[in-house]
């Protein structure tokens, strides 16, 4: 099976379902397709002056995501999927589980970590923008409106799933579990949503 994850590096929930999937995905023999889904994108930033018309402190991690973004889309093209993954894992290796916010050095540390030459050439080529607003859109159209990241898709799914958000990354048995659960949610054309409250 192939599970598409579209995901912001920026965002904590989405890197915690991203740990999740990767585990599953050596039990169940699922294939991650990686694409983009962007909070600049949702939140309306100009991406190459950085400016939104208000006082936003999550502004710069999102522009530096978004120059993420060209380079996901980049290998996309390629057919590198695993190194897109290793790339997003050392990302979240170097922000979400260092404490950093994400920063142009940071993504181009990720990538250099990851094997991927002269980073900077794909994240300041501003020709990825619309490949990476494309992917946006697919993943608002599957899982929409009024989601953000991450969104889940499997093959045999007309749509995805917003999330699923976890307050920890689930392991062993649990982690199979969810992933039993939500496939069969995300089939079902009749299913929309389950929330609860974070409490």
């Amino acid at each position: 099976m192939r599970a598409t994850f579209f995901f912001d590096p920026v965002c904590p929930f989405t890197w915690r379902t991203s740990r999740w999937l990767l585990g599953v995905a050596a039990e169940r023999d699922v294939t991650i397709h990686w694409r983009p889904i962007s909070l600049a994108i949702l939140n309306n930033f100009e991406i190459e002056t950085g400016e939104d018309g208000g006082d936003n402190p999550y502004r710069p991690m999102m522009i530096a995501a978004f120059k993420a973004h060209r380079l996901v889309e980049a290998l996309r093209v390629e057919g590198r999927d695993d190194t897109i993954g290793v790339f997003y894992t050392e990302m979240g290796a170097r922000t979400h589980e260092a404490g950093a916010a994400l920063s142009d050095e940071i993504v181009v540390q990720a990538a250099e970590a990851a094997g991927i030459d002269d980073p900077k050439s794909f994240m300041n080529d501003n020709g990825w923008d619309e490949s990476v607003r494309a992917s946006h859109q697919t993943a608002m159209t599957l899982a929409g409106p009024d989601i953000g990241s991450p969104v889940v898709h499997v093959d045999g799914a007309k749509r995805g799933l917003h999330g699923p958000i976890i307050a920890e990354v689930p392991t062993g048995a649990e982690a199979l579990q969810l992933w039993d659960l939500i496939v069969p949610l995300m089939r079902m054309e009749n299913f929309f949503e389950v929330k609860r409250g974070r409490g």
